[in-house]
């Protein structure tokens, strides 16, 4: 990993210790020192709360609108009444694109404001410069994006799809598709190569060639090496790890390298409905991508999120599974208080498993156990007008597996 500030801080140090690693903690680790008492104030009316996302940098375009959704949830519930008669005051931080920052601002946020629980971070970077500062003041994080897998904390809860209802299931689809052979691409993080480290080890056991593996800085730009070395590899599929602006470069230099999605098509781990609207739905139609939520779920509970956030924001917004999970994030919170009637963090871990959501996606349960939640996999295509029609899901929802366990081929991935 490349580290662009040293911050002599001790949250920092032990962050860059989990980016180099890849792993995190296993729920219930019980090596971490003992944790500082909370500032958390509940006598009055109101209970802060905080959300720390990306309104600046290479990754503010997918996180502003992860902010204005985790933004509506909280507004909703104070429309509705609160939590056990409290209305709640977010409180916003910008994590710049920068991990060290996210940090800080986490820092700021459970030290200084005294935040009830934080709803942010993006990249897993950003969570692993993060995860420290929670587990040292033993507050909480909620965390709604998909990520590698590989890590549990008694001090978040992962609301995004891990490994086995992502990676594995994409990985299925495209051997049942036929795909023999796989060139991997990403941006140079730990959300990619961890991933990758995923991929590789399934192909080994399946049968896959691994024809090519790149990555380009997050935030990068030129993609001309790496899609000319796509274009002559002979791979039959791109597995593509790749996030934020760097997408709309890199899908602008396959389409100009003349590669297609009928072809050698790119199943993207990072690409949804915000996604399309950035690069050009006329740049990705027939792409294939994988989520556990797309605008067009058919249910009671996306109908009413997809109408409630045009409202707010515009009819020309689009919503996306990141949006989606940090927004069911802040209800499975309110869930947890009010199961455990009270704002506090061991409380709360002790009332966590079995809560459950009508969330955009569809029914979600809480694991007390990792803090990971059940979720219904999807794999869509991208049509002309930018909408992803499910052309695969899950005949259930699937339990979170996040350290792999149940695949004997993962063995050497669980202890990172």
């Amino acid at each position: 990993m490349r580290s662009r500030h040293l911050v002599v801080l001790p949250a920092v140090i032990a962050a860059a210790t989990l980016l180099l690693t890849g792993c995190g903690n296993r729920a219930g680790d019980t090596s971490t020192p003992a944790a500082k008492a909370s500032c958390v104030d509940t006598s009055g009316s109101t209970v802060k709360v905080g959300s720390v996302y990306s309104l600046s940098g290479s990754t503010a375009l997918n996180e502003v609108p992860i902010n204005d959704s985790v933004k509506m949830a909280v507004d909703e519930i104070n429309t509705s009444g609160g939590i056990l008669g409290k209305q709640l005051q977010l409180i916003t931080e910008d994590g710049a694109s920068e991990p060290t920052v996210f940090a800080e601002k986490a820092q700021k946020l459970v030290s200084s404001d005294c935040v009830a629980a934080t709803f942010g971070g993006y990249t897993s970077a950003s969570r692993k410069a993060m995860l420290p500062v929670f587990e040292d003041d033993n507050a909480l994080l909620y965390y709604g994006q998909q990520y590698e897998g590989l890590e549990a904390s008694k001090n978040i809860f992962y609301t995004g799809a891990t490994a086995n209802q992502q990676i594995v299931p994409a990985l299925d689809y495209l051997k049942q598709k036929g795909v023999r052979s796989l060139y991997l691409v990403g941006s140079d993080y730990v959300f990619p190569r961890t991933s990758n480290a995923i991929v590789k080890a399934y192909a080994a056991a399946n049968g896959i060639t691994i024809k090519g593996e790149d990555y380009v800085p997050l935030g990068g730009t030129d993609f001309s090496t790496v899609v000319n070395k796509i274009r002559t590899a002979g791979a039959d599929a791109v597995f593509n790890v790749v996030v934020g602006d760097s997408l709309t470069s890199f899908f602008r230099e396959y389409n100009s390298a003349g590669l297609k999605a009928a072809t050698m098509p790119v199943m993207s781990m990072v690409v949804g409905e915000q996604e399309v609207a950035s690069i050009g739905a006329q740049n990705l139609v027939g792409q294939p991508t994988t989520a556990a939520y797309f605008e067009t779920v058919d249910t009671p509970a996306n109908k009413k999120y997809v109408a409630d956030f045009t409202a707010k924001y515009g009819q020309n917004r689009v919503t996306a599974d990141s949006m989606a999970g940090a927004y069911a994030a802040v209800y499975a919170w309110k869930a947890m208080v009010e199961k455990a009637k009270s704002f506090d963090t061991a409380a709360i871990q002790q009332a966590a498993g079995g809560v459950t959501v009508e969330a955009p996606e569809g029914t979600i349960t809480v694991d007390g156990t990792n803090h990971h939640i059940t979720k219904t996999t999807r794999i869509g295509v991208i049509q002309a007008d930018g909408q992803i029609s499910t052309e695969w899901q899950s005949p259930g929802v699937v339990a979170p597996d996040p350290f792999l366990t149940s695949y004997p081929w993962a063995k050497g991935l669980q202890t990172g």
